[in-house]
C-alpha cells in the first residue's frame, strides 16, 4: 500500500506503517514533522526524512532536542531536489510570479522581493548539488548607476541571485560528499530584460505554435475521439513529452516542415498496409478522418500505437494550419519579424493597423509590443498614445505595453556603445534592427528570429562575453579558464559552415524525405550521448520565465557547440502568460489565480 499526502493537511494515523518525508528544511515543516512523530502514539511507526535543500544546522539541533522522535527516525538525510524538469535540458524552479516580485512597481520594499531571491538561488543550487556540478558563476552586471531608479532597482537582480547562489554552492565543497573542489561548468545569470522580444513574438516551431494558439493546459492535450459503440465522442488527455516519439522528432521543426513531415508518414504507412487501404476513404490520404482511423485501429491492432500517435499529431498540426489561415498569422509574422530585423519601421506598422481591422486584439498587442522593444523612442510621450488609440487598445492592454519599461524597455535609450552588446549592429545599413542576420541552414519562411541567448551562449563557450558585462562570481584564473575555452573555441571551428538563409522564401513548405517509422529521424537518433565528454557543460538562467524558444535553442546549440547546454529559469511562459504577468506589474496585489496557466 502506498499513500501520498499532503503535509499540512489532516491525515489519518498508520501507526503500523513507515513514512517517507520529503520536505523543505524550514521550521515549519521540522515542527510538523515532530508533531507527527512525537507522543505515546505517533502518526507513524517510523520516519524516513529527506530534505529538499540544505538544512540549517539550529534545525538539526532542534530535532535532535526531542528524544522522544529520535528513535522513531530511520533516515535524515539532504536530497537536494528543489526544481522541476521540464524536458532533458531544461528546469524551473516554480516561481510563477518571480516577474511580478522581482520587476513591479516598488517591489524592493516588499518581503516577497528578497524571499524570491533567496529561494531562488536555493533551488538554483540543489540543481548544482545533484549533479554534482561546481560553476563558475557569472551574470549580467547593472548596466549603469546613473539610470532612472526604476531602472537601478531591478538591474541588480542578477547581481543579487548570482551572489545568492554562489554563498550556496561555496558551502557544498565542505559539506557535500564528492562535491567537486573545482570548477566543472559554466553557469550565466541573466533576467527578462536581456530579450524582451523573445516572450511575445510569434514563433512558428511545432512546439511553440501547440502552446501558443491551442489553449493547452502545460502539457496537456485534450482531444475527441469516435466512440467504439457510436454514440457520442470521447475526450483523451495526452502529454505531449518526451515518451511520445513523434512529439521529439516535431517539436522543434517549423510547424510546414512538422505537417509535411507528418502527412508523408500517414502516406507511406497507408502505401504499406493493404488492410490500411481498406480503410481509408480519402483518395491521396491528406485528410484522413477520425472514423477512418479507428477502424485502422481495429484492423490493424499491432499497429495501433503507431497509428494513434501519428493521427494525434496529424489532427493538431491540422487545427493549428487552419488557425494560421483564418488569422492570417503570417502576414503578422512577416510584419514582426521585418520589425525584428530593421526591414520594417513605422511607415509598416501604421499601414497594417490601418488596413488589417480584423487581426485580434491579443495579435495587435503583441505588435506593438515588438515594435516598442524594438524601437523604445517611438513610444516617448503621446507618440506611444496615438499608436496603441490607432490598434484600438484597450486600457489594459495599453497598460502591457507601457509595463516594458520595467524590463529595461521604453525608458532604456539605446547607446552605439551600450552595454547590451547585443544590440549593436551597422547604423549605415538598418538603424533600428534588434537582431542581426544570422548564417542559418533553415530555408524556411518566417524562421529569421532567435532569441538572444543564442548569442550570449555561443560568445560565453568562445570565451568572448565581456568580463565588464558579465563578471564571474568565483574570479577565476586565466589558466584554467582558458583551457576550457581553448577547447570550445576548437570543437566550434570544427563545425562545418552553414550556408545563409534567404531572407525571403518563395515556397510555404519544401519536400522532404521522410518515412513512417516509430522514431524515423528522431533527434534521439542523432544526438550524442557524449557531449558531457566532449566540454564543459554550460549553464543558462534566465530570471523573470524563459520561452519555448530559448528551450530550443538550448538544444540547437548542444548539438553545434558539442557541448550540453541546459537552461533553468523561473517559469517557462507562453506569450498569453507572459503578457498577463506583464500587466500585473503595476497591479497592487498579484496572485497565482489572476493567471491563465
Amino acid at each position: 500500500m502506498e499513500v501520498v499526502e499532503d503535509l499540512y493537511k489532516r491525515r489519518q494515523p498508520l501507526p503500523s506503517m513507515d513514512a517517507i518525508y520529503f520536505i523543505e528544511p524550514s521550521k515549519e515543516n521540522v515542527v510538523m514533522f515532530l508533531s507527527d512523530m512525537s507522543g505515546r502514539i505517533p502518526l507513524y511507526r517510523k520516519a524516513y526524512v529527506f530534505f529538499s535543500s540544505p538544512i540549517p544546522k539550529e534545525l538539526v539541533s532542534y530535532v535532535k532536542n526531542d528524544t522522544s522522535v529520535i528513535p522513531r527516525i530511520g533516515a535524515l538525510s539532504e536530497m537536494n531536489l528543489e526544481y522541476f524538469a521540464i524536458d532533458s535540458q531544461g528546469f524551473v524552479t516554480d516561481h510563477e510570479m518571480a516577474l511580478g516580485d522581482l520587476f513591479g512597481e516598488n517591489v524592493e520594499k516588499s518581503r516577497k522581493y528578497n524571499d524570491c531571491i533567496n529561494i531562488m538561488a536555493t533551488r538554483i543550487a540543489t540543481a548544482f548539488a545533484s549533479l554534482r556540478e561546481f560553476p563558475f558563476v557569472r551574470y549580467r552586471a547593472a548596466k549603469s548607476l546613473d539610470a532612472s531608479s526604476v531602472t537601478t532597482s531591478h538591474d541588480l537582480v542578477p547581481t543579487k541571485v548570482a551572489a545568492a547562489v554562489w554563498n550556496c554552492i561555496s558551502k557544498y565543497k565542505s559539506t557535500i560528499p564528492d562535491f567537486p573542489q573545482k570548477e566543472t561548468c559554466e553557469l550565466l545569470i541573466v533576467d527578462r530584460s536581456i530579450d524582451q522580444i523573445a516572450p511575445i513574438i510569434h514563433e512558428w516551431t511545432y512546439d511553440a505554435m501547440c502552446h501558443d494558439l491551442l489553449n493547452m493546459d502545460g502539457n496537456k492535450y485534450v482531444y475527441e475521439i469516435p466512440s467504439k459503440t457510436g454514440s457520442a465522442p470521447e475526450k483523451k488527455e495526452v502529454l505531449l513529452e518526451d515518451h511520445d516519439p513523434v512529439w521529439l522528432e516535431l517539436r522543434h521543426a517549423h510547424i510546414a516542415d512538422a505537417s509535411e513531415r507528418l502527412h508523408d508518414k500517414m502516406t507511406n504507412f497507408v502505401s504499406k498496409n493493404k488492410a490500411a487501404q481498406l480503410h481509408q476513404s480519402s483518395r491521396d490520404g491528406s485528410e484522413i478522418s477520425t472514423r477512418d482511423l479507428q477502424k485502422m485501429v481495429q484492423a490493424l491492432p499491432q499497429y495501433s500505437d503507431q497509428i494513434e500517435k501519428l493521427s494525434l499529431h496529424v489532427e493538431i498540426a491540422g487545427k493549428i494550419n487552419k488557425l494560421i489561415r483564418d488569422t492570417a498569422l503570417r502576414d503578422i509574422g512577416q510584419l514582426e519579424q521585418d520589425l525584428v530585423f530593421g526591414d520594417a519601421g513605422a511607415k509598416e506598422v501604421i499601414n497594417f493597423l490601418r488596413t488589417k481591422q480584423d487581426v485580434s486584439p491579443e495579435n495587435k498587442l503583441r505588435l506593438l509590443m515588438i515594435y516598442a522593444a524594438v524601437s523604445p523612442e517611438k513610444f516617448e510621450g503621446d507618440k506611444g498614445v496615438k499608436l496603441m488609440q490607432l490598434a484600438k487598445l484597450s486600457s489594459d492592454d495599453m497598460n502591457a505595453v507601457n509595463n516594458m519599461r520595467y524590463l529595461g524597455g521604453l525608458a532604456t535609450k539605446k547607446t552605439s556603445g551600450g552595454s547590451k552588446f547585443s544590440l549593436k549592429f551597422d547604423t549605415q545599413k538598418k538603424n533600428n534592427a534588434a537582431r542581426k542576420e544570422r548564417d542559418q541552414e533553415e530555408t524556411w519562411a518566417l524562421s529569421r528570429f532567435y532569441p538572444m541567448i543564442e548569442e550570449l551562449i555561443e560568445k560565453l563557450s568562445k570565451g568572448e562575453l565581456p568580463q565588464n558585462e558579465y563578471p564571474c562570481m568565483n574570479d577565476p584564473s586565466p589558466t584554467v579558464h582558458g583551457t576550457s575555452q581553448t577547447a570550445s573555441i576548437r570543437t566550434t571551428q570544427s563545425q562545418p559552415a552553414n550556408s545563409v538563409r534567404s531572407r525571403r522564401t518563395a515556397t510555404w513548405a519544401r519536400p522532404r524525405s521522410s518515412d513512417d517509422g516509430y522514431s524515423s529521424d528522431s533527434v534521439l537518433r542523432h544526438a550524442s550521448s557524449d557531449f558531457k565528454k566532449m566540454g564543459q557543460r554550460i549553464f543558462i538562467f534566465i530570471i523573470g520565465g524563459a520561452t519555448r524558444s530559448e528551450l530550443r535553442a538550448v538544444h540547437k546549440l548542444t548539438s553545434k557547440l558539442k557541448r550540453e547546454v541546459i537552461l533553468g529559469s523561473s517559469s517557462l511562459d507562453d506569450p498569453p502568460q507572459f503578457i498577463t504577468k506583464l500587466k500585473l506589474l503595476t497591479a497592487q496585489e498579484l496572485s497565482v489565480d489572476n493567471l491563465r496557466i
